[in-house]
């Protein structure tokens, strides 16, 4: 019995009709199919986000035949096949199919192709080998990729090894779609050409790692495949030791209990090491944003130390000497390392402080120290760290004339 999806709303739409009318209008009818996450999300009742095609027309006619019908055409990957065709203001990836000629684990020489089969058996798993046509039938050239999807099975095209031996990256994609999508055991072939090639990781560029790393973490509950890539040693081999992943296992079930947003870059955080230097070069090491970077270290900073007893006089000098959003991500993170169970309502007290709690400004100035008598130099700054020291002792009185006195008496004591 052939599979369908039958007619779905993202396929309906306007800028997709689009798309696949300027296609049709240049290769026939069935020139251009569906293919991979789009169908593969939407057979497994998963939202569709990206929608990619595939399709018999070579990239230059793929780009003709999208500007003949007003749409704009990027050449965003033309030597493998890809123009991504901009509909309506969302893009479409539309790739042509193809075959491997040359591969080295990093990069593929490819030849086109208008054989669909040829093109399927090319991809990474079977629940990706999927293509559909506008009307919604289902083409399954592995014979294996509608059943595999179902059943939430990830499950290598072929053999195993000579897929990954074609890609490295797919060994890091094995255990991210087990992550998203896996239901089961994972695959036992699978598993062992894993870990046969686990060292070819080391080969793949940082960019690379750090994007597949960071998707994986973004899974709801990715602990069973990042506890599968420890048992495999393909953890360490893109993770400095030692890890922390009893930390990243809490968090994870914090995360989920306690309704917060999934946080992949604090998800690697709570696997790295306690050591902010080796934590910096890690990430300048996987080419991550001076923002992910700068986030990462933050939280891993060792003071001040958070507890779940603090008092709330603490728990706002804390903020005050880093930030709302530092503060939370290592209350985070020290409440996973205490385990979910610890004194929960404490933690979560903690954080809602933090995001409720408006961090207010020191309310003088240097100016204001030099009106007191304080000559302009290193002093100045001096005067204003104890005066500031004081307010925040005192809980950040709001007394503005308080401060004034305070900032009097320390200047008369001061020697010049």
């Amino acid at each position: 019995m052939t599979e369908s999806l039958g007619q779905r709303p993202w396929m309906t739409a306007a800028e997709t009709a689009a798309v696949m009318d300027a296609l049709e209008a240049a290769g026939g009818a069935d020139c251009a199919r569906y293919v991979g996450g789009c169908v593969r999300n939407a057979l497994m009742g998963q939202p569709v986000g990206d929608i990619d095609i595939a399709t018999v027309l070579t990239p230059d006619r793929t780009a003709a035949a999208i500007e003949a019908a007003g749409l704009k055409a990027v050449p965003t990957g033309v030597e493998h096949g890809t123009v991504t065709a901009v509909s309506g203001g969302k893009p479409f990836e539309i790739t042509t199919l193809r075959r491997d000629v040359e591969t080295d684990g990093r990069r593929a020489v490819v030849a086109f192709t208008t054989d669909w089969a040829e093109d399927a058996q090319r991809r990474d798993f079977t629940l990706n080998a999927l293509y559909a046509d506008r009307d919604g039938t289902i083409f399954d050239y592995s014979g294996a990729g509608v059943a595999d999807a179902k059943a939430g099975r990830i499950v290598f095209v072929g053999e195993a090894e000579q897929r990954i031996r074609e890609d490295y990256l797919r060994i890091l994609r094995f255990f991210r779609f087990q992550a998203w999508y896996g239901k089961h055991e994972p695959d036992a072939d699978a598993v062992a050409a894993c870990t046969a090639l686990k060292a070819e990781v080391a080969t793949l560029a940082a960019e690379r790692i750090s994007k597949e790393l960071l998707k994986l973490f973004a899974a709801d509950d990715p602990r069973p495949a990042v506890e599968l890539m420890v048992r495999t040693g393909v953890l360490e081999m893109v993770l400095p030791e030692p890890i922390h992943l009893d930390r990243f296992k809490g968090l994870v079930e914090i995360e989920g209990d306690q309704l917060f947003e999934i946080e992949p870059v604090l998800r690697l955080a709570a696997l790295l090491p306690d050591d902010q230097l080796i934590a910096a070069r890690y990430a300048e090491q996987l080419r991550l944003s001076n923002a992910e970077r700068d986030r990462i270290v933050a939280a891993l900073a060792p003071t001040p130390a958070l507890k779940s007893w603090m008092s709330p006089r603490e728990i706002r000098r804390a903020i005050y000497q880093s930030d709302h959003a530092t503060f939370r991500d290592r209350a985070k993170l020290a409440w996973a390392k205490a385990g979910r169970t610890a004194v929960t309502p404490q933690w979560r007290g903690m954080i809602a402080l933090a995001e409720g709690w408006v961090r207010p400004t020191f309310p003088l100035t240097g100016a204001e120290v030099m009106a007191a008598g304080v000559p302009k130099g290193p002093m100045v700054g001096a005067v204003l760290r104890e005066v500031e020291a004081w307010w925040i002792d005192h809980d950040f009185i709001d007394d503005r004339m308080s401060a004034v006195e305070k900032l009097k008496s320390v200047a008369q004591g001061m020697a010049y």
